[in-house]
């Protein structure tokens, strides 16, 4: 028997069409020495709402971070001490791992919901999340899912998370192998860039967040790359004020997008912002995560480059300025991993198989973003392993020039 789906049926009333439209409002702010008693900036974010009592917070800080920052404990306690009348912290702060492990042990969430289930935090009470990006994904994940939604205000202490993940509304953890299985799409309650935490960072780190505004930079604006390798010698040289130029552009850019392009939460098939992360998730990944994520992204913006050059999309010249770049500010743009087993497109270990993972992710048909020009992006939805192959040659054998 041939059913004719269209037909209307007698025994089904008809649907009933409804649009939700939902606003979220939050602000990023940037400070210098956030928990100084005399920084009134976190307890006027809290007050805001104009609720007069003091709210519950919950605060969960990245143990890499108190490597570096011994005393921020103490001084995160004081501050809501002196803070009473705003802040009421319901238990001692929580130390989790940072880095990619607090993605990767799921007994993390749990614990991070127990807390906040003792403690007994409603969804106007705040959960503080002070560290790098990994750990701000867990965190966040934590806030989206009990109560359905606990306000979160993040504290990114890296250049990585002010650049990126801490101003988005993403969160996740990685399950079964891939990045970001298991998350949700929440925006923050509000975000807080505080300079003084990147001053501690490693020199590997302070770079590695550097490939984030490199990648936005070539999707949407020239005059920023141009910024970015004019300024390569002062990165280099740690100096600050460079950084936080890069750092305000570098978010402003991330929220327009989010804004703005009408798919906030990828509920289709693009993700621009993702330019370069097809490779760099998979990288990770075959690196056993001893790539950061942002020396991972360096890689991946660096292979869709020479993809896009060998493609004829992009000229050769900025091919090469793009790779000068990356490599003047000491990324290194070839790994081995990104040459073992391509001829097996089916093994876990072939980078290829992240092409796959790319779109399971997001599901619907493969979309990557690719490069017309420095800060002219397109977009296509089948690519050349061949020509990938080749790209991934030119990376073993690129040389600097200036």
């Amino acid at each position: 028997m041939v059913v004719d789906i269209n037909k209307k049926s007698r025994f089904n009333l008809q649907p009933i069409h409804q649009r939700v439209s939902v606003t979220f409002n939050y602000e990023v702010y940037f400070t210098q020495n956030l928990f100084e008693l005399k920084n009134p900036t976190l307890a006027q974010i809290i007050t805001a709402d104009g609720e007069t009592k003091p709210k519950k917070v919950v605060v969960v800080v990245d143990a890499g971070l108190l490597e570096l920052q011994p005393r921020l404990l103490g001084q995160v306690v004081a501050y809501t001490k002196f803070y009473a009348e705003v802040l009421a912290i319901a238990t001692e702060p929580i130390i989790i791992p940072g880095g990619e492990a607090a993605k990767n042990d799921r007994t993390l969430l749990e614990q991070i919901h127990q807390i906040i289930e003792a403690a007994g935090l409603c969804r106007h009470s705040y959960l503080l999340a002070i560290g790098g990006g990994a750990m701000l994904d867990l965190v966040g994940y934590a806030a989206a899912t009990a109560h359905r939604g606990i306000r979160l205000i993040r504290i990114p202490t890296t250049v990585l998370a002010q650049n990126d993940s801490g101003v988005g509304v993403k969160n996740g953890i990685n399950a079964f192998g891939k990045k970001n299985f298991l998350g949700t799409f929440a925006p923050p309650y509000a975000v807080i860039n505080d300079s003084a935490f990147l001053t501690t960072l490693n020199d590997r780190d302070w770079r590695s967040g550097i490939a984030e505004a490199i990648k936005v930079a070539l999707i949407k604006d020239a005059k920023f790359f141009d910024f970015i390798h004019s300024h390569t010698a002062a990165l280099v040289r740690r100096d600050m004020d460079a950084m936080q130029q890069i750092i305000y552009r570098c978010a402003q850019l991330h929220l327009e997008h989010i804004a703005n392009s009408g798919d906030a939460f990828e509920m289709g098939s693009s993700r621009p912002l993702d330019f370069g992360h097809w490779a760099a998730h998979k990288l990770e990944h075959l690196t056993n995560y001893s790539l950061r994520h942002g020396e991972a992204v360096a890689i991946g913006i660096a292979l869709d480059s020479t993809y896009s050059y060998l493609a004829g999309l992009l000229d050769c010249s900025e091919w090469q300025r793009i790779l000068n770049t990356l490599s003047a500010l000491g990324f290194t743009l070839y790994v081995p991993e990104l040459a073992k087993k391509l001829s097996q497109l089916e093994h876990p270990h072939c980078l290829f198989r992240g092409l796959t993972e790319f779109r399971e992710h997001l599901g619907g048909e493969l979309t990557l973003t690719l490069l017309q020009g420095i800060g002219k992006r397109i977009e296509v939805h089948e690519v050349d392993l061949l020509l990938y192959k080749q790209a991934i040659s030119l990376l073993r054998e690129f040389r600097v020039e200036f």
